[in-house]
């Protein structure tokens, strides 16, 4: 069924980031872009997430400059998914490790994101018996553990 696998629910393009730049930089791509997140890469290698939980955490809170490194705050080591896999082990894989943005990276190559919103977003794509099943399987599996 379509819907079943991540590669069916993420996005793409991903918006990246070269660990180098600055978390101002990366609040004016995600601002340009209307995102929740940027991933951070390093020579083309993706080492780290930057969402706004960190902006509001790790840079307002504790008084950090603009000019700090995304490299220095970013969310680190990074959790990501194969495209491949189930929406059950991508609702798994969110409930377990307390996150709502994961990459979804192919052969060590970054090729889409999957979020909460895009959990939610399959969920309400109609009533048909199959999606609610889908839907009902998904909630058991974030509720248990």
């Amino acid at each position: 069924m379509v819907g079943s696998f991540v590669k069916d629910i993420m996005k793409t393009p991903v918006l990246s980031i070269d660990s180098s730049m600055t978390v101002k930089d990366a609040a004016k791509m995600m601002e340009d872009v209307k995102v929740g997140s940027i991933v951070v890469t390093e020579n083309s290698i993706v080492l780290g997430i930057l969402t706004e939980r960190d902006f509001v955490r790790k840079i307002v809170a504790q008084e950090k400059s603009f000019s700090t490194k995304v490299k220095d705050i970013m969310s680190s080591p990074l959790i990501v998914i194969s495209p491949d896999e189930t929406v059950w082990e991508l609702a798994s894989l969110m409930k377990t490790r307390r996150i709502h943005r994961v990459p979804v990276v192919d052969k060590g190559r970054l090729v889409g994101i999957a979020s909460t919103a895009d959990l939610t977003r399959l969920c309400s794509i109609g009533s048909d018996s199959e999606m609610s099943r889908l839907c009902e399987q998904i909630l058991l599996r974030m509720k248990s553990s």
